[in-house]
Parts: C-alpha cells; structure tokens; sequence
C-alpha cells in the first residue's frame, strides 16, 4: 500500500452517530503526525471529487491498522464510500457562518441571507453538534423575533427539496406531542383520502420518544420512499405516511432536533420554524396542529398554547399558508398500546371497527380529521365530524389504509413480543395521575422503538377505580435483560400512576 502525506485507506466499522460526520484515525498515523491534529479537531475528509466536514476521533489501539482510517454510518453514505477507498484528510476552513452564531449568542438580529447561511453549513454537515447546540441556545428563550422565526423556516425550506402537486389544497397535521400512544395520523390520512382531499403525509421516527408515527406504520408498510416513490404513491390513492428523512424536505430539522432534544431545549421559535418548514417543503397549503395541553405534555399550560397559536398562525400567514389551531386534552395516553407493533394494533383495530378499539383514539382521530375535511370549500363549518365519521363507520376509510399500504409496498404482519409482565396495583384507588414522560420512558426502557413489538399495554385510564391487584398496564419486551431493566425502572418510579385510595 503506497502512503501518500495525507491520505488512508478506509476500513468500514459500522459505528452509528446518527447525524454526526465522524473520522476515526489512530493516534500514531502519519496523517496525524504531518497535519499535526487533535482529537475533536474539524477536519476535511476527500474522497474523489466529494469532500465533507467532519470530526475527528483519535484511535490509541490497534484497533485500526497502520494507514487505515474509518467514518461513522453517516460520513461513509455522505461520501458514498467503499471499504478499501483511499481518502484525503486535512484541516478544514473555517467557517464563516459561525460568526453569525456568534452574533447572536449577543443578542443581535440576523437576517434572512443570515439564517440561509447557517442552516446551509448544517445540512452539508459543516457544524458540529456542539455547533448546533450553540447556535439553538442563541435562538432558545425568546430571542427569536417574529420576523426572525418566518426567516428562519423559509430558510429551512429553501435549504432542501420542495415538492408540488396538481391539487388546489393539499392538507397536512401535526401534533405537537408528548402523549403516549397518540398515533391518529395513520387514521386520519386514510379517511382524509377516502374523502377526496390529498394529504401527502411525511412523518418523524422517535429520538427520544417510544414510538414516532414512522415508527409505527413501519410496523404496517416500508415508509422509506424516495420522491418520485411518494408522488406516485399520493398520485394513486391520494395520500401517503412515511419517513420525512427519506425525502431532502426541509433537512437540517432532524438534526436540529437531534441536538435540541439532547438539550432538553424546547424553544417556541425553533418548533414552528421546525414544524412548518415540513408542512411547506411538502408542498401543504392547509395544516391543522393539534396542541395537547397537560400537566405532564410538551405544552404545559394554556398560556405556552396561545403563544405557539399565534407564533403558528402569523408564520404560516406570512409564508402563504393556513394553519388552524385547535387544543386538546394531554392529560393522558391515548390509545392503550405504546410501541410501535401495541400502537400500530390500536389503529388498526380503530379502521376495521373492532369492538375492543379503544373508543378515545377513535374519537381524537375523527374529530381531527373532521377538522381538516372541512379545509374543503364544499364543506361547511361544523360538518367535518360527520362526515369523517360517515367515512370511518362505513368502511371506506380501512379500504383505503389497505391500499396506501400496498402502494407503499405491502402490508406487514404486526409482530408479537415474546416477553410480557403484569404490573398491578398494590391498592385499591381510583386513577387520579398518569405521568405521560415516564411513562413512555417504560416503554423505551423495553426496548421501544427499536424493538417493534416492545412497549407498554395500558388497561386503565383516569377516573377508573382499581381493586388491589389489578393489572395496570403490562410491559412488552424482546428479551429477558429488556424486560428486566423496564421493571427496574418501575421499582423505583412507582408514582407513574396515582391513585386515590378508597
């Protein structure tokens, strides 16, 4: 193998750093010694006539042979590399949009051209996490303007594919979260193109949640389409629900939100940039958001509601959109599965009308999707639910589930976990309290999403009296060590539910 100054030979090791770009050398190569680089340094990796940004990680083993270097899962489809390529490492330029990150973190206005420039260098992975982080800090506690919010989202969607359609009103919705097994989109879509109107829905997987709405129709049907797959889809039966990452709409938001939820960040002017960059960059022009409000839900009170009312609705005014706002309760789950496989036999149990589907999904869904019928100008204001609800009960609506599933390459077999555990009341009460996040931190500690059929199976609801012993929900598992580490989880947050005794 001939070396030369400042190129190595890849060796595939399969290391996932989600969005991160990440090169790994070993300490004593002779790229590191010429360039003279440190660990974390921001270097720039080569491989023909394709370049990335990166970070780098020293190696001190031999772990990496003398002249190899390796990339993380999302550097080496960057760079779409082979095992064995010869790639060039040096220093990176700097880059100059991080003088506007810097501007402002002291407080001052950026522009339109401004936020273009950053949201560029994040989606061509220029910016590292920790660049991220600060530039999210800078925009987090009420520092964006409202001018500053609609720039940033058209940023977001310039930034990125757009897509168009032949219709007049293409609708969308959104929930803004933070509620267990709320999975209403897959219903809605089906009844919403059972009716005619067309609703090209991209959704998100889980970062931090048990089970996002791409999660769980994986469960049901492939959702990793690509463009010109998803048009045809939506061509044919109107509507559509699959992964938003694999369409280029709007692509700095996942990683965006992968720093901002490790922050445990929740600025109001990165979630309505964030959320209707989407909807735009899908080529919507009638979104409905659904605001859960509740003790334990993303938003938590009714004055955080009005806020983010008015923020969505002056933003999609401003960029030629309508947004219809509506509040529901975030008390509690919803549904009884949580999980992606407890979730996607909820919904379906929902479309064909099953005697056991739990009845507040079904009603969640249909007053949604009544909401959005009436997005329609045939339709008059107040006549949505009954139509949505004509649709559901007379079967049009699982039909046209079933076809979007084979359109979107065919419908699967919702697995079953292996392992399960009962966890019961140790007194008798009624349900007074159920913690939404801890709750769901169950279900992932289960195994969720990762784990299709793991989760939880929730068999209370609030206001219900319990009898000692009782089952409260029962944990679903792939493995005995999963199993385990959800009911060591529960041991020591026995409060997740709270009764009254008596």
């Amino acid at each position: 193998m001939t070396l030369s100054k400042s190129t190595l030979h890849l060796k595939r090791l399969g290391i996932d750093t989600y969005k991160e770009a990440v090169v790994y050398m070993r300490e004593d190569c002779h790229v590191c010694l010429a360039e003279g680089f440190e660990v974390q340094a921001r270097v720039k990796v080569s491989l023909g006539e394709r370049s990335i940004i990166a970070t780098l990680n020293m190696i001190k083993t031999d772990f990496l042979d003398q002249g190899r270097a390796s990339l993380s899962e999302h550097a080496w489809h960057l760079l779409a590399a082979r095992e064995g390529d010869e790639i060039t490492v040096t220093h990176a330029k700097s880059i100059p949009s991080l003088s506007l990150v810097r501007s402002k973190i002291y407080g001052n206005a950026l522009s339109g051209d401004n936020f273009c420039e950053i949201i560029k260098d994040i989606t061509f992975g220029r910016y590292s996490d920790i660049h991220i982080s600060s530039f999210l800090t800078a925009c987090a506690g009420g520092r964006l303007s409202s001018q500053e919010i609609i720039e940033l989202t058209q940023a977001m969607v310039t930034v990125g594919d757009r897509l168009s359609w032949p219709s007049d009103i293409v609708v969308d919705k959104h929930c803004v979260g933070g509620l267990p097994g709320n999975r209403t989109t897959p219903i809605i879509v089906s009844i919403v193109a059972a009716f005619g109107l067309t609703m090209p829905k991209t959704s998100s997987r889980a970062i931090t949640s048990p089970a996002g709405t791409a999660d769980t129709m994986e469960v049901l049907a492939p959702v990793e389409l690509d463009a010109l797959t998803l048009q045809n889809v939506v061509k044919k039966e109107k509507g559509c629900i699959v992964w938003g990452g694999s369409v280029s709409l709007s692509p700095a938001d996942d990683m965006i939100i992968h720093v901002e939820r490790a922050l445990d960040l929740d600025s109001e002017g990165q979630l309505v940039a964030s959320v209707l960059s989407k909807k735009i960059a899908a080529g919507s022009t009638h979104v409905l958001i659904d605001i859960p409000i509740g003790p334990t839900a993303k938003v938590r009170s009714q004055k955080k509601a009005h806020l983010l009312k008015d923020y969505l609705e002056s933003v999609g005014k401003s960029l030629g959109i309508v947004v219809k706002i509506i509040f529901s309760d975030g008390t509690q789950p919803v549904g009884r599965g949580v999980g992606p496989a407890l979730e996607a036999r909820d919904l379906v149990s929902v479309l064909k009308l099953a005697p056991d589907a739990p009845q507040d999904l079904r009603e969640r869904s249909l007053v949604l999707a009544g909401h959005i019928i009436e997005f329609s100008p045939d339709v008059k204001e107040g006549e949505g639910l009954g139509i949505a609800t004509q649709i559901l009960d007379s079967g049009q609506a699982w039909e046209k589930f079933q076809r979007i599933c084979e359109a979107q390459g065919g419908m699967r077999e919702i697995p079953k976990a292996p392992f399960t555990y009962v966890y019961k009341a140790k007194k008798r009460g009624t349900v007074m309290n159920i913690d939404n996040r801890r709750l769901a931190l169950v279900a992932k500690f289960a195994g969720a999403p990762s784990a299709k059929a793991a989760g939880i199976d929730l068999s209370i609801f609030l206001g219900k009296n319990i009898e000692k012993g009782d089952g409260l929900f029962t944990v679903h598992a792939n493995s005995p060590g999963e199993l385990a580490y959800a009911l060591g989880y529960l041991h020591d947050n026995a409060d997740i539910i709270t009764m009254q005794e008596g």
